[in-house]
């Protein structure tokens, strides 16, 4: 078994470093517009996770409030506005242009992402703050 193990490992091991190698071949021929797409790209998506993590603990106190409301319903429209600010504010990085079946599925799976979490650190703040 452990001679399984280690073979398997060695296989992962090296299956990674040629994907590290053919990733590195392909940004190195890659042309500079494309790069620069890519990296603009990637930095937008990264600022808006940033935002979606800070939103819920940046309105700490707003959360508070709706929590000593005591409404499920208050909680829900809570939840859903921030998402849908959310999806608003990715939409905006992209200068409002989701065209196309991969661009939609991504911009869903962004916003499904964002809710989810927004409704577990809403729910987390709540019981701290009630």
């Amino acid at each position: 078994m452990d001679f399984l193990k280690g073979v398997a490992g060695k296989v992962v091991t090296g299956l990674v470093a040629l994907a590290v190698i053919a990733t590195a071949i392909s940004w190195w021929q890659m042309e500079p517009q494309t790069r620069a797409t890519l990296l603009t790209g990637t930095g937008r998506i990264v600022a808006w996770l940033g935002l979606v993590l800070a939103v819920p603990f940046a309105s700490f106190f707003v959360i508070g409030k709706v929590a000593r409301l005591d409404s499920n319903a208050a909680g829900a429209v809570l939840v859903l506005l921030l998402t849908a600010a959310e999806a608003a504010t990715l939409a905006w990085l992209f200068d409002w242009s989701v065209r196309g079946a991969a661009p939609w599925v991504f911009f869903a799976a962004a916003t499904l992402l964002a809710g989810v979490y927004n409704l577990f650190a809403c729910d987390w703040i709540a019981e701290k703050a009630a």
